[in-house]
């Protein structure tokens, strides 16, 4: 990333109140606003620079530092210590705190190898959750994730922050679950859907081909919609006296299934 020159001419922003500070920490707040800018607050560094690396435009960066990026020519803000304390969630985060402009895929911007894996969510509330299983699909490199019929912004600081950039390193779609399932059997993409109920052990089915690996909610799990349309029905063994994992951890089980398989 190149860096601002125009920081120079800009005085130290001292204040809450300064506008700047104000739209960005609306942006923060309200996906009403992102939406309907079109654009979303990254912190951090290494965050920052995945989202670069993406291709992501980079608005506007507001830093502790005068010079956090050297030959950079958008616009730089430096800010004292306690407005960047108000913008930011956490305290380890280089004191960078960036604008930038968002992208939106559609399934058929996705560009997918012979054999895909494919991680599908259906409607995972929780960005943290959402961002873990980024996480877990990078290690993996898993090829796409698609949420359907989300109940969080794809752009939400909580899901950025939780995936450590990992939003911006794994194509990830929003769209519904009907034009998923479409969109996997016209494409001859295998539906295993993670459940408890008519499965079979996840490590007994063949993940070796095309293949999305869809999970639901923890408290209500798959819709029959899901159950319908899937291929086999798979199954982690649980062997305690509780009935579910965390849906991150479920999905990282899963991918590295996967990729265990994959490698032999």
């Amino acid at each position: 990333m190149r860096c601002c020159s125009k920081m120079r001419d800009e005085l130290v922003i001292s204040s809450l109140q300064n506008p700047k500070v104000k739209r960005l920490l609306l942006l923060q707040q309200k996906s009403q606003q992102r939406k309907k800018e079109g654009v979303f607050v990254v912190e951090g560094r290494r965050e920052l620079e995945h989202c670069v690396e993406a291709g992501y435009e980079v608005e506007s960066i507001f830093s502790l530092s005068p010079n956090p990026y050297p030959g950079w020519e958008g616009s730089c803000y430096t800010v004292t210590p306690k407005v960047y304390e108000k913008m930011a969630y956490r305290g380890s985060t280089e004191g960078i705190v960036a604008i930038v402009k968002a992208k939106y895929l559609r399934l058929e911007d996705l560009q997918l190898p012979e054999n895909p894996l494919i991680v599908v969510l259906e409607s995972v509330e929780k960005p943290g959750n959402l961002g873990a299983v980024l996480r877990s699909a990078d290690a993996a490199q898993a090829d796409a994730v698609i949420v359907c019929d989300p109940l969080t912004d794809l752009y939400n600081p909580n899901l950025i922050r939780s995936s450590i950039g990992a939003v911006f390193t794994v194509p990830i779609v929003a769209c519904t679950s009907e034009e998923c399932i479409a969109f996997l059997k016209q494409h001859g993409i295998q539906i295993l859907t993670a459940q408890l109920q008519d499965s079979r052990l996840y490590y007994d089915t063949d993940m070796t081909g095309g293949t999305a690996i869809v999970m639901g909610t923890e408290s209500t799990g798959l819709t029959d919609q899901w159950r319908q349309a899937a291929d086999a029905h798979i199954r982690i063994p649980m062997l305690g006296r509780l009935d579910s994992l965390n849906v991150s951890v479920s999905a990282a089980i899963l991918l590295f299934e996967a990729v265990r398989q994959r490698q032999l």
